[in-house]
């Protein structure tokens, strides 16, 4: 029978994740990459240490799917994925976790739980590093900019110092004009009293002329 344009193969691929993967929430995580990329399957641990899990769906979903459950975070440490191809079976409804029995189920609760608080101590103990180095760079920032403000009021006293030198020789120069300004006056002055002398001997001079008996215009 031919297919449909719109309809799509579906495969399937069968995996063993080795390393750190059981009783970290392994199985959680794949469980949610799955349904977000919308394939079917199961994932169940598998003793003693590894966790096998069946997926189907488009290859490309597969693909990816394959890439996000190699996960290298928190207390989840992936080593080997095997993976085996095949066509797909369409058994599976939805994707789900196969457990084990409750204690199990409990024991691995609590494991995922202690890993979560040791994985949050750590993440705080970073964050706090962190604040420390941010801390110190505060400080180093805040003693560049006093030493910037300390050589700010250099300068400052700096110019306040040049300025006083300008009104002192604006001052000086104040004197100079006032003195020259006194020595014109007093040069005019003397000018005109020595003018004015003359004239009066002129006019002596003129007087004792006619009284000898000369003419003078």
């Amino acid at each position: 029978m031919a297919k449909g344009p719109c309809e799509v193969d579906m495969i399937r691929v069968e995996i063993i994740a080795g390393g750190d993967v059981q009783r970290v929430g392994f199985r959680d995580a794949v469980w949610k990459i799955a349904r977000n990329l919308g394939l079917s399957g199961t994932v169940q641990n598998l003793e003693p240490y590894d966790v096998s899990i069946v997926a189907e769906g488009e290859e490309d979903a597969l693909k990816e799917f394959l890439k996000a459950i190699n996960i290298q975070a928190g207390p989840i440490r992936v080593q080997t994925l095997k993976v085996n191809w095949s066509a797909a079976t369409g058994e599976f409804p939805y994707f789900k976790i196969l457990r084990g029995d409750w204690q199990e189920e409990l024991g691995e609760r609590f494991d995922v739980a202690v890993g979560l608080l040791h994985r949050g101590i750590e993440v705080g103990e970073q964050n706090l590093m962190v604040s420390k180095e941010n801390l110190m760079i505060s400080k180093e920032n805040l003693s560049i900019g006093k030493m910037m403000l300390e050589k700010q009021d250099k300068m400052l006293e700096k110019q306040d110092g040049m300025l006083e030198k300008q009104d002192r020789t604006i001052e000086t120069q104040d004197e100079t004009l006032d003195e020259i300004r006194g020595m014109r006056s007093d040069l005019h002055e003397n000018a005109n009293k020595r003018l004015a002398r003359i004239e009066e001997d002129i006019v002596e001079i003129k007087r004792s002329i006619r009284e000898l008996g000369g003419s003078c215009n």
